[in-house]
Protein backbone atom coordinates (compact mmCIF):
# COMPACT_ATOMS: atom_id res chain seq x y z
CA UNK A 1 0.00 0.00 0.00
CA UNK A 2 1.47 3.15 -1.12
CA UNK A 3 0.88 6.43 1.13
CA UNK A 4 1.29 10.59 -0.48
CA UNK A 5 2.70 13.09 1.07
CA UNK A 6 1.45 16.32 -0.15
CA UNK A 7 3.92 18.90 0.74
CA UNK A 8 7.57 18.49 1.22
CA UNK A 9 8.33 20.77 3.69
CA UNK A 10 9.90 20.06 7.09
CA UNK A 11 6.34 18.06 8.68
CA UNK A 12 6.37 16.30 4.93
CA UNK A 13 9.62 14.98 5.12
CA UNK A 14 9.09 13.71 8.63
CA UNK A 15 5.64 12.02 7.41
CA UNK A 16 7.83 10.54 4.46
CA UNK A 17 10.18 9.08 6.53
CA UNK A 18 7.73 7.58 9.18
CA UNK A 19 5.93 5.59 6.89
CA UNK A 20 8.97 4.34 4.99
CA UNK A 21 10.75 3.14 7.82
CA UNK A 22 7.27 1.24 8.60
CA UNK A 23 7.81 -0.53 5.22
CA UNK A 24 5.54 1.92 3.58
CA UNK A 25 5.93 3.32 -0.65
CA UNK A 26 5.57 6.89 0.00
CA UNK A 27 5.18 9.70 -3.69
CA UNK A 28 5.97 12.85 -2.04
CA UNK A 29 4.49 15.94 -3.72
CA UNK A 30 5.08 19.50 -3.93
CA UNK A 31 4.19 22.15 -6.10
CA UNK A 32 7.81 23.92 -6.07
CA UNK A 33 10.52 21.58 -7.72
CA UNK A 34 13.43 22.82 -5.85
CA UNK A 35 11.67 21.99 -2.40
CA UNK A 36 11.68 18.43 -3.61
CA UNK A 37 15.46 18.01 -4.28
CA UNK A 38 15.94 20.04 -0.69
CA UNK A 39 13.24 17.07 0.89
CA UNK A 40 15.34 14.60 -0.70
CA UNK A 41 18.43 15.58 0.92
CA UNK A 42 16.45 16.27 3.78
CA UNK A 43 15.18 12.96 4.08
CA UNK A 44 18.86 11.12 3.81
CA UNK A 45 20.18 13.69 6.58
CA UNK A 46 17.56 12.72 9.06
CA UNK A 47 18.14 9.06 8.36
CA UNK A 48 21.60 9.29 8.71
CA UNK A 49 21.19 10.63 11.95
CA UNK A 50 18.80 8.10 13.06
CA UNK A 51 21.40 5.36 12.19
CA UNK A 52 23.77 6.76 14.08
CA UNK A 53 21.83 6.47 17.14
CA UNK A 54 20.90 3.09 16.73
CA UNK A 55 17.14 3.91 15.39
CA UNK A 56 17.24 2.04 12.08
CA UNK A 57 16.11 -1.65 11.76
CA UNK A 58 17.74 -1.65 7.66
CA UNK A 59 20.32 0.39 5.93
CA UNK A 60 19.01 3.87 5.43
CA UNK A 61 19.48 3.68 1.85
CA UNK A 62 16.81 0.93 1.97
CA UNK A 63 14.29 3.28 3.45
CA UNK A 64 14.99 6.07 1.23
CA UNK A 65 14.58 3.69 -1.40
CA UNK A 66 10.98 3.32 -0.61
CA UNK A 67 10.28 7.02 -1.18
CA UNK A 68 10.06 8.89 -4.54
CA UNK A 69 9.62 12.60 -5.27
CA UNK A 70 7.04 13.54 -7.65
CA UNK A 71 6.41 16.81 -9.61
CA UNK A 72 2.97 16.02 -10.61
CA UNK A 73 0.02 15.77 -7.90
CA UNK A 74 -2.20 13.14 -10.19
CA UNK A 75 1.16 10.73 -10.00
CA UNK A 76 1.75 11.47 -5.56
CA UNK A 77 -1.38 10.60 -5.35
CA UNK A 78 -1.92 6.97 -7.63
CA UNK A 79 -2.70 4.05 -5.59
CA UNK A 80 -2.53 5.83 -1.97
CA UNK A 81 -4.60 4.56 0.41
CA UNK A 82 -3.83 7.73 2.67
CA UNK A 83 -2.73 10.77 1.22
CA UNK A 84 -1.28 13.32 4.55
CA UNK A 85 -1.29 16.86 3.18
CA UNK A 86 1.33 19.14 4.55
CA UNK A 87 0.66 22.49 3.10
CA UNK A 88 1.51 25.57 5.02
CA UNK A 89 -0.84 26.67 7.78
CA UNK A 90 -3.18 28.84 5.55
CA UNK A 91 -6.46 27.63 5.73
CA UNK A 92 -7.49 28.95 1.92
CA UNK A 93 -4.26 26.89 0.70
CA UNK A 94 -5.34 24.07 2.48
CA UNK A 95 -9.30 24.34 1.15
CA UNK A 96 -7.28 24.80 -2.14
CA UNK A 97 -5.36 21.53 -1.90
CA UNK A 98 -8.17 19.22 -0.79
CA UNK A 99 -10.63 20.43 -3.33
CA UNK A 100 -7.96 19.30 -5.66
CA UNK A 101 -7.42 16.28 -3.96
CA UNK A 102 -10.88 15.57 -3.99
CA UNK A 103 -11.23 14.95 -7.62
CA UNK A 104 -8.11 12.89 -7.72
CA UNK A 105 -8.61 10.44 -5.07
CA UNK A 106 -10.84 7.46 -5.09
CA UNK A 107 -13.99 7.09 -2.34
CA UNK A 108 -11.87 4.81 -0.40
CA UNK A 109 -8.98 7.15 -0.10
CA UNK A 110 -8.35 8.97 3.81
CA UNK A 111 -7.45 12.63 2.98
CA UNK A 112 -5.01 13.91 5.97
CA UNK A 113 -4.34 17.49 6.94
CA UNK A 114 -1.29 17.96 9.52
CA UNK A 115 -2.49 20.79 10.76
CA UNK A 116 -1.87 22.30 13.89
CA UNK A 117 -4.86 23.86 14.74
CA UNK A 118 -7.19 24.46 12.28
CA UNK A 119 -10.32 21.97 12.88
CA UNK A 120 -10.85 19.95 9.84
CA UNK A 121 -14.92 20.95 9.60
CA UNK A 122 -13.51 24.17 8.65
CA UNK A 123 -11.50 22.81 6.30
CA UNK A 124 -13.73 20.73 4.29
CA UNK A 125 -16.79 23.14 4.40
CA UNK A 126 -19.18 22.35 1.52
CA UNK A 127 -16.30 20.27 -0.30
CA UNK A 128 -17.40 17.09 -2.09
CA UNK A 129 -15.31 14.71 -0.23
CA UNK A 130 -15.82 15.70 3.38
CA UNK A 131 -16.81 12.61 4.45
CA UNK A 132 -12.93 11.73 3.51
CA UNK A 133 -11.57 14.82 5.33
CA UNK A 134 -9.87 14.33 8.70
CA UNK A 135 -6.76 15.74 10.57
CA UNK A 136 -3.83 13.66 11.79
CA UNK A 137 -2.20 15.96 13.60
CA UNK A 138 1.71 15.15 14.76
CA UNK A 139 3.84 15.85 17.73
CA UNK A 140 6.82 17.03 15.62
CA UNK A 141 8.99 15.33 14.20
CA UNK A 142 6.46 12.02 14.67
CA UNK A 143 9.44 9.95 13.98
CA UNK A 144 10.87 10.72 17.41
CA UNK A 145 7.69 11.90 19.34
CA UNK A 146 5.01 8.67 18.01
CA UNK A 147 1.57 10.42 19.18
CA UNK A 148 -1.09 11.48 16.64
CA UNK A 149 -4.04 13.09 16.97
CA UNK A 150 -7.03 11.75 14.91
CA UNK A 151 -9.55 14.72 14.45
CA UNK A 152 -12.67 13.91 12.34
CA UNK A 153 -15.17 16.30 11.61
CA UNK A 154 -19.12 15.84 12.60
CA UNK A 155 -19.34 14.53 8.67
CA UNK A 156 -16.28 12.36 9.00
CA UNK A 157 -17.54 9.08 8.19
CA UNK A 158 -16.42 6.25 10.79
CA UNK A 159 -14.50 3.90 8.37
CA UNK A 160 -11.92 6.65 7.18
CA UNK A 161 -11.43 7.33 11.38
CA UNK A 162 -10.38 3.73 11.56
CA UNK A 163 -9.07 3.61 8.51
CA UNK A 164 -6.57 6.71 8.91
CA UNK A 165 -6.14 5.11 13.03
CA UNK A 166 -4.58 1.52 11.74
CA UNK A 167 -2.31 3.10 9.29
CA UNK A 168 -0.64 5.28 11.63
CA UNK A 169 -0.66 2.28 14.10
CA UNK A 170 0.72 0.24 11.65
CA UNK A 171 3.78 3.01 11.18
CA UNK A 172 4.27 3.22 14.94
CA UNK A 173 2.67 6.00 16.33
CA UNK A 174 -0.07 6.01 18.80
CA UNK A 175 -3.66 7.73 17.13
CA UNK A 176 -5.31 9.42 19.57
CA UNK A 177 -9.36 9.89 18.46
CA UNK A 178 -10.92 13.03 19.49
CA UNK A 179 -14.61 13.12 21.03
CA UNK A 180 -14.90 16.09 19.00
CA UNK A 181 -13.12 18.72 17.39
CA UNK A 182 -11.75 21.88 18.78
CA UNK A 183 -9.31 24.70 17.65
CA UNK A 184 -5.71 23.50 18.81
CA UNK A 185 -6.83 19.59 19.32
CA UNK A 186 -5.24 18.29 22.02
CA UNK A 187 -1.76 18.83 22.12
CA UNK A 188 -1.59 22.50 21.79
CA UNK A 189 -3.85 23.31 23.80
CA UNK A 190 -2.21 22.06 26.60
CA UNK A 191 1.32 23.19 25.31
CA UNK A 192 -1.11 26.72 24.78
CA UNK A 193 -1.96 26.93 28.60
CA UNK A 194 1.86 25.92 29.67
CA UNK A 195 3.13 28.79 27.49
CA UNK A 196 0.18 31.40 28.29
CA UNK A 197 1.33 30.76 32.03
CA UNK A 198 5.18 30.98 31.27
CA UNK A 199 4.90 34.17 29.46
CA UNK A 200 2.72 35.33 32.18
CA UNK A 201 5.39 34.60 34.98
CA UNK A 202 8.12 36.37 32.18
CA UNK A 203 5.90 39.81 32.19
CA UNK A 204 5.40 39.19 36.22
CA UNK A 205 9.26 39.33 36.88
CA UNK A 206 8.39 36.29 38.86
CA UNK A 207 10.83 34.24 36.80
CA UNK A 208 13.64 34.44 33.47
CA UNK A 209 13.20 32.19 30.44
CA UNK A 210 16.04 29.96 31.42
CA UNK A 211 14.38 29.65 34.74
CA UNK A 212 11.04 28.98 33.31
CA UNK A 213 12.80 26.72 30.91
CA UNK A 214 14.63 24.82 33.76
CA UNK A 215 11.57 24.04 35.95
CA UNK A 216 10.08 22.05 32.93
CA UNK A 217 13.04 20.59 31.65
CA UNK A 218 14.32 19.45 34.95
CA UNK A 219 11.09 18.94 37.13
CA UNK A 220 7.84 18.85 35.02
CA UNK A 221 8.97 17.51 31.63
CA UNK A 222 10.90 14.89 33.19
CA UNK A 223 7.82 13.41 34.82
CA UNK A 224 5.72 14.01 31.56
CA UNK A 225 8.39 11.99 29.87
CA UNK A 226 6.90 8.87 31.93
CA UNK A 227 3.07 9.80 33.13
CA UNK A 228 1.29 12.24 32.26
CA UNK A 229 -0.44 15.23 33.88
CA UNK A 230 -3.70 13.04 35.39
CA UNK A 231 -1.47 10.37 36.59
CA UNK A 232 1.46 12.44 37.86
CA UNK A 233 -1.52 13.94 40.48
CA UNK A 234 -3.05 10.86 40.73
CA UNK A 235 0.42 9.16 42.26
CA UNK A 236 1.62 12.22 44.06
CA UNK A 237 -1.26 12.39 46.78
CA UNK A 238 -1.91 8.80 48.76
CA UNK A 239 -5.52 8.97 47.67
CA UNK A 240 -5.09 9.15 44.68
CA UNK A 241 -6.59 11.81 42.29
CA UNK A 242 -9.91 12.75 44.40
CA UNK A 243 -7.89 13.27 46.99
CA UNK A 244 -5.21 16.00 45.62
CA UNK A 245 -8.19 17.40 43.65
CA UNK A 246 -9.38 18.30 47.70
CA UNK A 247 -6.32 19.17 48.91
CA UNK A 248 -5.17 21.26 46.16
CA UNK A 249 -8.33 22.33 44.10
CA UNK A 250 -8.60 25.53 45.82
CA UNK A 251 -5.31 26.16 45.51
CA UNK A 252 -5.78 25.95 41.93
CA UNK A 253 -8.59 27.59 41.40
CA UNK A 254 -7.02 30.99 43.04
CA UNK A 255 -4.25 30.57 40.67
CA UNK A 256 -6.68 30.21 37.20
CA UNK A 257 -8.70 33.27 38.69
CA UNK A 258 -5.66 35.32 39.48
CA UNK A 259 -5.52 35.05 35.22
CA UNK A 260 -9.01 36.10 35.09
CA UNK A 261 -9.66 32.32 34.14
CA UNK A 262 -12.54 30.08 36.32
CA UNK A 263 -12.51 26.44 35.47
CA UNK A 264 -13.32 25.20 38.62
CA UNK A 265 -12.67 21.52 39.07
CA UNK A 266 -16.33 20.58 39.85
CA UNK A 267 -17.30 17.37 42.43
CA UNK A 268 -19.06 15.62 38.66
CA UNK A 269 -15.67 16.48 36.89
CA UNK A 270 -13.34 15.35 39.81
CA UNK A 271 -15.32 11.80 40.26
CA UNK A 272 -15.51 11.92 36.52
CA UNK A 273 -11.55 12.03 36.30
CA UNK A 274 -11.58 9.55 39.31
CA UNK A 275 -13.53 6.65 37.84
CA UNK A 276 -11.15 6.70 34.60
CA UNK A 277 -7.90 6.59 36.47
CA UNK A 278 -9.18 3.91 39.22
CA UNK A 279 -10.34 1.62 35.77
CA UNK A 280 -6.56 1.92 34.84
CA UNK A 281 -5.32 1.62 38.40
CA UNK A 282 -7.13 0.32 40.96
CA UNK A 283 -6.17 2.00 44.48
CA UNK A 284 -4.53 -1.51 45.54
CA UNK A 285 -1.98 -1.53 43.09
CA UNK A 286 -1.46 2.73 43.78
CA UNK A 287 2.01 1.68 45.76
CA UNK A 288 3.09 -0.57 43.23
CA UNK A 289 2.51 2.01 40.81
CA UNK A 290 4.18 4.76 42.59
CA UNK A 291 7.69 2.62 42.43
CA UNK A 292 7.55 2.00 38.83
CA UNK A 293 7.63 5.63 38.44
CA UNK A 294 10.52 6.33 40.61
CA UNK A 295 12.46 3.47 38.34
CA UNK A 296 11.71 4.71 34.92
CA UNK A 297 13.08 8.24 36.50
CA UNK A 298 16.19 6.18 37.99
CA UNK A 299 16.92 4.71 34.94
CA UNK A 300 16.44 8.00 32.93
CA UNK A 301 18.84 9.83 35.44
CA UNK A 302 21.30 6.93 35.48
CA UNK A 303 21.11 7.23 31.24
CA UNK A 304 21.93 10.19 31.52
CA UNK A 305 25.10 9.76 33.88
CA UNK A 306 25.82 7.34 31.53
CA UNK A 307 26.50 9.30 28.47
CA UNK A 308 27.84 12.56 30.29
CA UNK A 309 25.12 14.74 30.01
CA UNK A 310 26.22 18.45 30.19
CA UNK A 311 24.54 21.84 29.31
CA UNK A 312 24.34 22.76 25.57
CA UNK A 313 25.34 26.71 25.34
CA UNK A 314 22.09 28.51 23.74
CA UNK A 315 21.46 28.44 20.30
CA UNK A 316 24.56 26.10 19.71
CA UNK A 317 23.53 23.32 17.52
CA UNK A 318 26.98 22.30 16.58
CA UNK A 319 27.83 20.11 20.02
CA UNK A 320 27.05 16.44 21.02
CA UNK A 321 24.54 16.01 23.34
CA UNK A 322 22.73 13.64 25.83
CA UNK A 323 19.13 13.10 25.64
CA UNK A 324 18.40 15.46 28.20
CA UNK A 325 19.95 18.48 26.09
CA UNK A 326 17.72 18.57 23.01
CA UNK A 327 15.75 21.22 24.21
CA UNK A 328 14.78 23.23 20.97
CA UNK A 329 10.59 22.79 20.46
Amino acid sequence: MTIAVAGAGSIGVAFALVFARAGREVRCWDPVPQSLDRAERDLADRLARLDSHGLLAEPADDIAARVSFCPKLDDAVRAATLVQECAPERLELKRALFAELAGITGPDVVLASSSSAIRPSVIAEELPAADRILVGHPGNPPYLIPVIEVVPSPVTSARMVEQASETYSAAGLHPVVLGREVEGFVFNRLQGALLREAYCLLRDGVASVEDIDTVVRSGLGRRWAVIGPFETVDLNTRGGIAAHAEKMGPAYARMGAERGQHDPWTPDLVAKAEAERRALLPLENWDARVRWRDEQLMALSAFEQAQGSHRVPAGDDNVSASPSDFRNP
